[in-house]
């Protein structure tokens, strides 16, 4: 069986669409419930979107009427959630978000028992056990209990990972995508002494990601630059990705947080295993960079569940995405974007760097990539003219260059990106491979 709901991270989509709505909310809910060899307690979060509260009480409502017993969090980061079920013992973990993707859209993800998503197989059994519609109009509406310290707890936690007062005199540009991070991130940033100068600070319901956030660090850059900032950081809408601008507001990605903690804890050997877990889209020039200090790297789909899996699997305790879901599994199982940013700060102290230059461990092989709507996700084994473009490409690049086409797991489109030691051969390729793709699967 295939997953026909989940994608690479939950179910997500349009807010009224026919996966993202109250009554398939509860019907995900009840199979949820279902799915749970012992019933007990499941905690709901959710980001600040105006359908977050409805879809969090419908799934809810599926829940209870499964068994289960249902805890709502309220607004929370997404690793806050993942915390929460740990220290609270619970069965499982929702939230309500659609990460990085605009107000009108939502999503519900899951969390196991031990704060990790589940496996592609735990959400096909979910699927499985979807009730028929029908059913929920008899469900009652449940009398929900309210756990209000999931917030604090989180910050608390987070917050010690650094000395007190380590960030005195610190001037930190904080953009909160207007999201679940609002109250959490520069609360932690404060208690440990840094002037925070927020943008995307002000949730309505319907900002979120809005022209800010790890998917738009133009005004932290600006911001960074013209107030003389330490540095930036970025979170998306729910907190589990962090982007990062250096003090001459220079964005850094993913792939340049993973280079420097990785290479800083080979330095002092305490990376696990010498072994960083990033995923197919992650730029050649990291392994080069973790190569040449002794390290190794190891490749896994995308989706940062994925890169936790395969770090279990490998022993390795740091990993992520060049998107900037990075993952210290000693901390969390799952991405957390403040988390990252203050194990970034650790390495600024340790050092006495600049992140200017600490950043310079890795220097980025030609990458383009680009995105193209698509009518339908057709199996790309079935197409003609652009896997033979593929083929051909990826035999003028040879072992030196890599090219990735792969659908969203979450939006209909098709993700293309080629990388190459020579940034106009790379661009001409991408150019190639797009046209092919575009003849046979534009979109309207």
């Amino acid at each position: 069986m295939s997953r026909k709901y989940f994608g690479t991270d939950g179910v997500r989509g349009p807010y009224g669409g026919p996966m993202v709505n109250e009554e398939f909310a509860a019907r995900l809910g009840f199979a949820a419930a279902a799915w749970l060899e012992k019933k007990g307690r499941v905690l709901i979060g959710r980001d600040t979107r105006f359908s977050g509260g409805a879809l969090a009480a419908a799934v809810a409502r599926g829940l209870r009427a499964g068994g289960a017993e249902a805890a709502l969090l309220g607004v929370v980061p997404t690793p806050a959630v993942s915390r929460a079920v740990r220290a609270e013992g619970a069965m499982l973990g929702v939230v309500v978000t659609a990460s990085h993707n605009p107000a009108a859209d939502n999503g519900i993800k899951f969390f196991g028992a031990g704060g990790m998503k589940l496996t592609d197989r735990d959400e096909e059994e979910i699927e499985r056990l979807l009730p028929g519609a029908s059913l929920v109009s008899t469900w009652p509406e449940p009398s929900n209990q309210i756990l209000a310290n999931a917030a604090a707890s989180y910050t608390d936690a987070t917050r010690a990972l650094l000395p007190a007062g380590a960030l005195a005199g610190w001037r930190v540009v904080l953009d909160t995508a207007n999201g679940a991070t609002c109250a959490t991130s520069p609360a932690v940033l404060r208690a440990l002494g840094a002037d925070v100068i927020g943008i995307g600070d002000a949730p309505d319901g319907r900002n979120i990601n809005a022209g800010v956030g790890s998917e738009h660090p133009e005004q932290l850059a600006a911001r960074v630059r013209r107030d003389r900032a330490r540095l930036g950081i970025a979170h998306d809408g729910d907190g589990d990705r962090c982007v990062l601008c250096d003090e001459a507001g220079d964005v850094l990605d993913g792939d340049e947080i993973m280079a420097m903690l990785a290479t800083h804890a080979l330095s002092r050997g305490t990376l696990a295993k010498k072994t960083l877990v990033v995923t197919v889209q992650s730029n050649l020039g990291v392994d080069a960079a973790i190569g040449a200090v002794g390290g190794r790297v190891v490749r896994t789909a995308v989706g940062d569940r994925y890169v936790i899996e395969r770090m279990l699997t490998e022993g390795a305790t740091l990993g992520g995405e060049s998107s900037g879901h990075i993952i210290c599994s000693e901390i969390s199982p799952t991405g957390d974007g403040l988390v990252a940013a203050l194990k970034v700060i650790e390495v600024m102290r340790a050092t006495g760097k600049p992140l200017s230059e600490l950043r310079r461990v890795l220097k980025k092989f030609p990458q383009r990539s680009t995105t193209l709507t698509v009518r339908e996700k057709r199996p790309l084994e079935s197409l003609r003219e652009l896997p033979a473009a593929i083929r051909a490409v990826e035999a003028e690049l040879g072992a030196r260059g890599r090219v990735l086409v792969r659908y969203s797991g979450t939006e209909p489109k098709l993700r293309l990106l080629v990388e190459g030691e020579d940034e106009a051969r790379v661009r001409a390729a991408l150019d190639r491979l797009l046209a092919a793709a575009r003849a046979e699967l534009a979109g309207n």
